[in-house]
Formats: C-alpha cells, sequence, structure tokens
C-alpha cells in the first residue's frame, strides 16, 4: 500500500510540474524567455524548438532579444512566431529579432486571470482523477485480499490527505500567478 501511495504522490507531482510550465508560459507584462519555450521553427524542413536555435536575452524588462546561431534562419524565427499565439510582432534587424512585450490592459489582465484559474481548475481535476485511480487500485486490493477493510480505510484517508495537499499547493500557485498578473 505504500507503494501505491508513492506512485499517487508522483503522479501527482506532474500534474503541478505540468501547472507550473503552463504559467510560465503565460506572460504577465514583463519580458520572460519561458514564453518562448513552445515556439517551434521549421529549420530545413525539421520542427526545432526556438532555445536550440538561438541565444534568448532579456535586454530590458519588457524585451526580448532573439539571436540566432545562423543568421540565414532569421525569416523562419520571425514567420513562427509570428504563427504562434504569442500576440507580439517581431522587429528584425537582419542580425537579431526583438520582442516588446506591451504593457498589460486592465481588461487583458482580466482574462489572464481566467486563464490562470482555468488551468488550475484542470490540474486540480488531473489530480482528483489521480485520486480515483488509486481508490479504485485500492479496492481491486481489498478484493484479491491483499489488504484488510482497516487498511483500505486507512489507505483511501492517507490518499485523500494526499490530494487535499496537493490541491492546496495549487489553489496557492494559482494565487501567485494571479498576484504576479494584476500587479502592475
Amino acid at each position: 500500500m505504500e507503494e501505491l501511495i508513492k506512485k499517487t504522490k508522483e503522479r501527482m507531482e506532474k500534474c503541478l510540474d505540468s501547472l507550473e510550465r503552463d504559467y510560465k508560459t503565460i506572460r504577465a507584462g514583463r519580458a520572460n524567455p519561458s514564453v518562448l519555450d513552445r515556439i517551434t521553427v521549421d529549420y530545413y524542413g525539421c520542427p526545432t524548438p526556438l532555445g536550440q536555435m538561438a541565444a534568448i536575452s532579456v535586454p530590458e524588462p519588457r524585451m526580448l532579444m532573439i539571436q540566432p546561431w545562423d543568421t540565414s534562419t532569421l525569416k523562419s524565427i520571425e514567420k513562427a512566431i509570428n504563427t504562434s499565439d504569442l500576440g507580439i510582432n517581431p522587429n528584425n534587424d537582419g542580425k537579431v529579432i526583438r520582442l516588446v512585450f506591451p504593457a498589460l490592459t486592465e481588461e487583458r489582465r482580466r482574462d489572464l486571470v481566467k486563464e490562470v484559474s482555468k488551468r488550475a481548475e484542470e490540474a486540480k481535476v488531473a489530480i482528483r482523477n489521480v485520486r480515483r485511480d488509486s481508490m479504485e487500485e485500492l479496492k481491486k486490493m481489498k478484493k484479491n485480499g491483499d489488504i484488510t477493510e482497516d487498511d483500505q480505510k486507512n489507505g483511501e484517508k492517507k490518499l485523500q490527505d494526499t490530494t487535499d495537499g496537493y490541491i492546496k499547493q495549487s489553489d496557492e500557485m494559482e494565487k501567485k500567478k494571479e498576484q504576479e498578473i494584476l500587479s502592475i
């Protein structure tokens, strides 16, 4: 049963890691290189992550500078950024690409907060699904005679306590991201 609890914790941890990665891609008015993590560039017919093709730096708080290793890829990088859901027009000067992040409007901040809440809720659903799977596993163990009814009840209580802890962590991550977005 301890093995089951351990596996459950690992799966719930992965849910929180996924939520954290999602939150990094939401821009909060400041330039953050991780917003480019999901952008892939067509590099000689092969989709390649932007981070593997260029140096990405933050010269100013609201600007990202992309300096490709191979300057012949500037056009394809620019095209990939334009077709992404980033919503920022790249400035290409022939050597580097600059992305200037505009200040967020109040309406855009509210939309981002809604997106943060939606992603947090998806993470909570994933955590609860992990709990459900583990509860079913406990019932199978009881049915097979591997554990007693008391062990099953104790296991269910441990699973619920574990789930509550991970849901609380998800809520804390959500609040932190909302504060980051709403702060000017």
